[in-house]
């Protein structure tokens, strides 16, 4: 056995880590076109 294998450092389930990423992302995808439409707007 691997020597990293028998002391993790997290425990934590990878699922949890991999959702709070993808919402994090989304969100941060999602106000960069919130505020480019505000400004498409505004310039109209």
């Amino acid at each position: 056995m691997n020597d990293f294998e028998k002391d993790v450092q997290s425990k934590r389930n990878d699922l949890i880590d991999s959702g709070v990423g993808f919402v994090v992302a989304f969100l941060g995808f999602s106000a960069i076109f919130v505020i480019a439409t505000i400004v498409d707007f505004v310039a109209r």
